[in-house]
């Protein structure tokens, strides 16, 4: 009897076990990094509803297209969106007719700048969104002081005939109906390139460390933009000696650093077969509403939300600490997985910010680096 007792009692704690529910979770959290993180790949036109029905919270890539003005409880940041570069071509009839490069050039930029809309005047390759722009500001509003003050017409008579060729919608958006070629034959071309695709063609990733050290430099951008021997040999040279100190730490101070800089692109700009037009801003968006929304956004100053600050920063105002993140992507996968750099298209890059962990990530708005986890703190002695 005692023995059937005991079997009775043992069942019954073994049942009571089984159908045992608790909500409870861990009381201490190492971060706000959330339990999951969703990915999914949205058209603009479906962004604005999601967002605005709190199926997602944020929305990488390009704008909305909301029909109507955003409420309060959806806000975004700025970033770096694209140059607009104006190239001319050294087989133009107006060159062979006399014209100077830099006088149909400047003309051209004028032009464009005339236009309202998204294109912001900036003829100079390090912008403001740049950690170094502060080396080069005095650099920038002489150049734009130069491109306005020139005294060439762009109406006028020297430009009559031109024929420019532009690469998409926005950037035919700003030329002149009458100078758009409709073949393949051009004076000048005009065309846009995306910041952070910028930073990406130079970016690699390899064991935890994410690089080069001058992947998101101003100076190294403007080599990639401009960095055509077109006419003059000597200032391309000069342009690949600098390139090559700078990229060897060839100096021997901070000083000399910046003058090296600024002298790499004095030498990039001193051409006028390719400039810069211009750039634009990239707005990206995302929910504040309590409590289905995001709040403590770290974000690229050129690569905006897609960037590992963003993913290791935002927190969800449904929990103090973790919780599940859903985010809009304005871009399909594509790419397949790379063994040294991961995933490398727009959707697997922020893939690979939520599962990758380097040692050290982008500083937010410099050309600079800080530790992903751990950092060297100096402890002192006790008295």
């Amino acid at each position: 009897m005692t023995g059937r007792r005991a079997l009775i009692v043992f069942a019954m704690a073994v049942a009571a076990v089984t159908v045992a529910r608790s909500g409870h979770e861990l009381p201490i959290y190492p971060s706000y990094y959330p339990h999951e993180i969703g990915l999914s790949a949205v058209a603009p036109e479906r962004a604005a509803e999601l967002l605005l029905a709190g199926k997602i919270q944020a929305y990488v890539g390009s704008a909305p297209r909301f029909a109507d003005a955003p409420p309060a409880t959806i806000d975004s940041v700025e970033s770096l969106g694209s140059f607009v570069i104006v190239r001319v071509n050294p087989s133009s009839r107006l060159i062979k007719e006399g014209r100077s490069t830099c006088a149909i050039a400047e003309a051209v930029v004028r032009d464009l700048a005339e236009k309202s809309g998204d294109l912001i005047l900036h003829p100079y390759p390090v912008t403001p969104f740049h950690g170094d722009y502060l080396h080069h500001v005095d650099l920038a509003e002489a150049a734009k002081a130069r491109i306005l003050g020139g005294l060439s017409d762009s109406s006028g008579s020297e430009l009559q005939g031109l024929k420019v060729r532009a690469d998409g919608e926005f950037t035919r958006s700003l030329v002149k109906p009458e100078w758009l070629a409709q073949g393949s034959q051009s004076d000048v071309e005009v065309t846009e390139v995306g910041a952070a695709k910028l930073v990406v063609s130079a970016d690699y990733s390899m064991n935890g460390w994410l690089g080069p050290a001058w992947s998101r430099a101003g100076w190294y951008h403007a080599a990639l933009l401009l960095n055509d021997r077109t006419g003059d040999e000597e200032r391309g040279r000069r342009v690949e000696s600098d390139l090559k100190r700078l990229q060897t730490f060839d100096y021997d101070n901070p000083v000399e650093r910046i003058n090296l800089e600024r002298s790499l692109v004095a030498s990039l700009t001193g051409g006028c077969h390719a400039i810069v037009a211009g750039y634009t801003v990239k707005r990206e968006y995302f929910s504040t509403v309590f409590t289905a929304g995001i709040e403590n956004i770290a974000y690229d100053s050129l690569t905006g939300l897609n960037s590992p600050m963003f993913i290791r920063t935002v927190k969800l105002k449904d929990f103090p600490w973790n919780g599940w993140l859903a985010l809009g992507v304005d871009a399909q996968p594509e790419a397949r997985w790379n063994p040294v750099a991961g995933f490398t298209d727009e959707f697997g890059r922020l893939m690979w910010s939520a599962v990758g962990d380097p040692a050290m990530i982008p500083s937010p708005n410099e050309s600079a680096w800080v530790f992903n986890r751990i950092t060297d703190v100096q402890s002192s002695v006790r008295k």
